[in-house]
Order: C-alpha cells, then sequence, then structure tokens
C-alpha cells in the first residue's frame, strides 16, 4: 500500500510541475500575441472623420512651420576673396613647412 501512495505522490508532484510550465507557455504566447498580434480586440477606440481632419490638419501645421523655419536657417555664408586669399596664403605657409622638415 506505501508504493501505491508514492506513486500517487510522484504522479501529482509531476502533474504540478507540468501545470506550472503549461501556465508559464501559455503566458509567453499569450504576450507574444499581444506584441506581434494583428488586430487588437479594442484596446484604442476609432476616432471620427472630423477627429482625423482635425489631427491631419494640425500636424501639416507643424510641418509648415517647420519647413518655413529651416529656409533662413540654411542660408550659407560667405567669405570674401581677401579672406580666401589670406587663408590660402597660410594653407601653403603650412604646407611649405611640412616640405621644409621633410627635405
Amino acid at each position: 500500500m506505501g508504493a501505491v501512495s508514492n506513486i500517487v505522490k510522484q504522479l501529482k508532484k509531476e502533474r504540478d510541475r507540468v501545470e506550472r510550465q503549461l501556465s508559464g507557455l501559455n503566458a509567453a504566447l499569450s504576450a507574444f500575441v499581444g506584441t506581434y498580434g494583428g488586430k487588437s480586440n479594442g484596446s484604442r477606440p476609432t476616432l471620427s472623420a472630423e477627429a482625423r481632419r482635425k489631427i491631419s490638419d494640425a500636424q501639416k501645421a507643424r510641418w509648415a512651420k517647420t519647413k518655413s523655419s529651416n529656409k533662413t536657417a540654411t542660408s550659407k555664408r560667405t567669405v570674401s576673396a581677401t579672406a580666401r586669399k589670406r587663408m590660402a596664403a597660410a594653407q601653403s605657409a603650412r604646407w611649405a613647412k611640412v616640405r621644409a622638415k621633410k627635405g
């Protein structure tokens, strides 16, 4: 009789272990489906056409504001001819110094 009760205890332990594994697999599966699944079941209400239009108009206004402010920022600075000549002369002097050290 004692052997039968030990077998029953072991079977119950095994059943509990398998139940824990199954619950873990079910949790992982539901998380995976929730993250990568298809349609969400009512998690976000649908918007009316008027609400979508308001959102669209607001986004278009933000883009227009961004685009209009960038035009002044993209203007290039120019360097005068005399400044370019001075920079070229300085660069030539630096290269002459490098060549003098080598030779």
